[in-house]
């Protein structure tokens, strides 16, 4: 077996060397032996661990990928399947997800935007956070970010939230299903309120699409790696 210095297994990677020997002391690859003088000893088998943890954060990220290693350091190889298993499924939710923000923009945006005068009478806070099951609190915060705009009562001040709002709060609802920070949302609403244009919006679905791709094509390429590293350890 062909021993390797810390200096090498870092190159390749374009680490430091002390962020190898901190891998090692956190358990994402295995415990190197020692020289008489006290230097470490790695070999192809630290190789391939720190190949399949790097590709395992790329692909599921840093605690997860760590979470996997782990597992695999204690022999634990259904329990690693698992937490994989759960990362596949979690993709797959995404997906859903995006197709049914997809669904939806093409319904919200198929139709002119009404007027804040037509359509029904006006949502309440606690209204329209029960139609979408949300708290109140969560429509004040993205009325704080932008996103949401309500018209307030002369009389009373409260807020009177209209049917272009309606439609903002449900692609804004989905939005955030798919992960995009409010800061987004709020500008690609912000398009479709003021111009009834959709490059935003298609900009932010295809962008969510890329890096779905990308996740799904980083976990192909961590079960090659985490597969050869299975494979040094027989």
């Amino acid at each position: 077996m062909v021993n390797l210095r810390p200096s090498e297994l870092a190159r390749e990677h374009g680490l430091s060397t002390q962020a190898v020997r901190n891998y090692e002391r956190d358990g994402f690859i295995p415990p190197a032996e020692r020289t008489p003088s006290g230097y470490r000893i790695y070999t192809e088998v630290h190789a391939a661990a720190l190949r399949a943890f790097l590709a395992l954060v790329r692909a599921y990220g840093h605690a997860t990928g760590g979470e996997i290693m782990h597992a695999l350091g204690d022999g634990d190889l259904d329990g690693v399947l698992m937490v994989i298993d759960r990362g596949h499924e979690q993709l797959l939710r995404d997906r859903s997800t995006l197709e049914s923000v997809k669904a939806a923009v093409d319904r919200l945006t198929a139709e002119p935007v009404p007027s804040r005068s037509a359509g029904p009478a006006p949502y309440t806070t606690g209204e329209l956070a029960h139609r979408l099951r949300l708290t109140p609190a969560t429509l004040r915060n993205w009325e704080a970010a932008g996103i949401l705009v309500p018209e307030r009562d002369r009389a009373t001040g409260y807020r009177r939230f209209g049917a272009d709002d309606v439609r903002d709060a449900e692609l804004a609802h989905l939005l955030r299903r798919g992960g995009y920070p409010l800061g987004h949302i709020a500008t690609v609403v912000q398009q479709i309120r003021t111009a009834g244009g959709t490059e935003a919006l298609s900009r932010a679905l295809e962008d969510w699409q890329r890096k779905l791709t990308e996740r799904g094509l980083a976990m192909l390429e961590a079960a090659g790696h985490l597969g050869r590293y299975l494979n040094a350890l027989d």
